[in-house]
């Protein structure tokens, strides 16, 4: 019997607004408030509002043999309770049908995993609190920002009591097929599961491409590469946005999802888990050890997207260098908007990247260019440190 496992994240940012330089000492404001609210929504309806309708329709009417994992970022979150407070009902359905697995991962979806012990797990507990509060529901299972994964990365999950992690299938480390075994990390007793990247992209990239010698791409086409994939594991993590926002309604994605569970289980060869419930059932078979920190993002798979120049280093490198001293100025909104800043968003749109990765750096963007993402968070960095010396 075959295991797939679907794994779907759900973020948004707060996105900074054009912060002028004569702003510097003067105005506190930093995030753009109104484009912000007309991402939200324009996202809830699109994608997160009918999404976990069709989903927790498809779970009650497959018994709970048809389920689903999300990772919720907690910056997310809280534009929803404000904003769009019927999707954390949604939400809340969901995690009632008991074929839902909700994951931890850090509230502000940011790189602290690579650059502040402290202030990863802060984050970590504080995303964890926030599902149990609103969904009655405890992680167990954890997914780092963007999939990011290091042995480092394995231990620090294993200090929060974690025994598994997701991470992406990065050919080079465990060959063209290992994204089908469970891995163990080489210094923490976590088990590792890594993203079947074709076939999840063939879903979250390739589903309206025209051009794609696939296309049009059916439920039972896709189950069909399922079943004769090989090994015993099919981790399939995407972007939930991939439902009606990546790929438009019209795109027919919607049908997709709808008969994808029956596609699946009907071949009688496949069962469907939630990351927890598949790492409880397989041991690994081999372990994971990458050299440097990985990624699911653009095509190098590492960190490249958040510190691939100058630019990104140097803004990352200023944030984290002002910890300390934001830290010790006991200033509640000051944190938070410190916090706020250490999203990996902001970073990833400085992306100086050309062809395929540059058209995905540019989704959503409020800025003009790299250049002016850098420039922006510069001076507000400016700003933010100022505030905190007279503390």
């Amino acid at each position: 019997m075959k295991t797939v496992v679907f794994y779907f994240q759900v973020h948004q940012p707060y996105r900074m607004r054009n912060y002028h330089i004569l702003d510097i000492g003067k105005n506190h404001s930093y995030f753009d408030d109104v484009q912000n609210i007309e991402i939200i929504k324009k996202v809830a309806g699109k994608c997160y509002l009918p999404a976990n309708r069709m989903i927790a329709q498809l779970v009650r009417e497959t018994k709970g043999k048809f389920r689903v994992s999300y990772s919720v970022s907690g910056v997310a979150l809280e534009q929803m309770q404000k904003e769009v407070p019927e999707v954390i009902d949604s939400f809340r359905d969901l995690a009632q049908t008991g074929g839902v697995e909700f994951l931890a991962e850090t509230y502000y979806h940011s790189l602290a995993s690579v650059f502040s012990q402290a202030e990863f797990e802060d984050q970590v507990r504080r995303q964890m609190d926030t599902v149990q509060r609103l969904f009655n529901y405890k992680p167990y299972t954890f997914r780092n920002t963007e999939l990011i994964y290091h042995d480092h990365l394995a231990w620090l999950a294993q200090n929060l009591g974690f025994k598994a992690v997701l991470t992406e299938g990065v050919d080079h480390l465990i060959g063209r097929d290992g994204a089908c075994n469970m891995f163990k990390a080489r210094h923490a007793d976590v088990k590792v599961m890594c993203r079947n990247y074709r076939l999840s992209d063939d879903i979250a990239f390739r589903f309206s491409a025209h051009k794609w010698s696939e296309f049009p791409l059916f439920a039972d086409k896709w189950a069909s590469w399922v079943k004769h994939s090989p090994g015993p594991l099919v981790n399939i993590f995407i972007d939930y946005e991939t439902f009606g926002e990546h790929h438009w309604e019209s795109s027919g994605i919607f049908g997709f999802l709808k008969y994808m569970p029956e596609a699946l289980l009907n071949t009688g060869e496949i069962e469907i888990l939630t990351p927890g419930e598949a790492a409880q059932k397989y041991a690994p078979t081999a372990e994971i050890s990458p050299p440097h920190w990985i990624s699911w993002a653009d095509t190098e798979r590492d960190l490249s997207a958040w510190l691939g120049n100058d630019m990104q280093r140097d803004a990352m490198g200023k944030l984290y260098e002002m910890e300390g001293r934001i830290k010790a100025a006991n200033d509640p909104g000051l944190l938070e908007d410190w916090r706020k800043l250490s999203t990996s968003d902001h970073y990833y749109y400085m992306s100086t990247k050309r062809e395929g990765d540059a058209e995905v750096h540019t989704y959503f963007n409020p800025h003009l260019g790299p250049h002016f993402a850098y420039i922006t968070m510069m001076r507000i960095l400016n700003d933010v440190e100022e505030r905190a010396k007279k503390n």
